[in-house]
């Protein structure tokens, strides 16, 4: 029996979808982070084969069924980081086709439409679109260090320095006293846990100014307001450049920062529906770990085109 697997790989977690041939389900699965920028291409790889074999053992299938594999990568956009994951993976399934792309193409082809938008908000953050099927435009996407705006690092970002701003002013506030008590740590404890691990602590923050600002908090509500704003300036600039400004599309919010904050969910709505006004926005119609093993499955009988991001 021939089959294929769907990945869906981000800061946090790898999705994991099996399907055989028939475009049947077999087995879903999750394993660790498999952001190549965050954790390297061998570790990626890692992430992938866990899940990937944890969903044929469900099955009761064998690495060596796999025929076809599929993967969209969040921090996969450089070749060489791409054929870096490929090469660490193929000795988990030596009969596949392996293709790794990045996670903002598949979220886009996850859509069903064309023209539309995806955007991402979690650990990173970026904004995709297409009016045809190899015409794409992205903005933002560059990582935690060159800039994720509106993603849940970049909150945790800007929360840690308007809180260090009101330590160092001696000046109270609810939401440092939340975040201490969440990493159960004083001030300078966390400010040397920041400093060691950025890239981890900063997003474990976000839910803690979401939950913040879902009481009311004005600091936390601030700080998630400009999150809406970020993540908005980069809608407009793919909008721009797609010149859909006027147009009546699909735009797809997907992201730990949308389903875990409803208060900026909301602003980012109210944000893009007044620079386009004929958007429908919504959750992607399909996970993308399904997208990607039904574009697999495809592959099996034509060829699979991926655009570059």
């Amino acid at each position: 029996m021939k089959c294929v697997l769907g990945f869906d790989g981000g800061g946090t977690k790898t999705e994991c979808v099996l399907m055989d041939e028939s475009g049947a389900v077999l087995a879903r699965s999750r394993s660790g982070a498999s952001n190549a920028v965050n954790v390297g291409a061998k570790a990626s790889a890692a992430a992938l084969g866990a899940a990937g074999t944890e969903a044929l053992r469900s099955a009761g299938a064998s690495p060596s069924d796999v025929a076809y594999i599929l993967a969209g990568i969040s921090g996969a956009g450089e070749p060489n980081v791409r054929a870096e994951i490929q090469d660490n993976l193929k000795p988990c399934f030596p009969n596949a086709t392996i293709v790794i792309t990045s996670d903002l193409i598949l979220s886009l082809a996850a859509t069903g439409e064309i023209p539309s938008l995806v955007v991402i908000a979690g650990t990173g953050s970026a904004v995709l679109g297409r009016t045809s099927r190899l015409r794409l435009t992205r903005a933002g996407g560059f990582g935690p260090i060159i800039g994720d705006p509106g993603s849940a690092n970049d909150v945790g970002r800007k929360a840690t320095a308007l809180c260090f701003q009101k330590f160092l002013n001696a000046e109270k506030s609810q939401l440092s006293a939340d975040i201490l008590r969440s990493f159960a740590c004083k001030w300078g404890q966390f400010v040397n846990l920041v400093r060691q691990e950025p890239t981890v602590i900063f997003p474990k923050i976000f839910p803690i100014v979401a939950k913040a600002a879902e009481s009311g908090d004005p600091s936390a509500r601030k700080l998630l307001t400009s999150a809406a704003h970020d993540l908005q300036e980069q809608v407009l600039e793919v909008l721009h450049q797609l010149q859909l400004e006027n147009a009546n599309f699909f735009l797809a919010k997907t992201g730990g920062v949308f389903d875990g904050s409803a208060f900026l969910s909301a602003e980012f709505d109210r944000l893009v529906r007044e620079i386009a006004p004929e958007v429908r926005i919504g959750p992607l119609p399909r996970p993308v770990a399904e997208s990607a093993a039904q574009l697999a499955r495809d592959a099996l009988t034509s060829p699979l085109e991926i655009p570059e991001s």
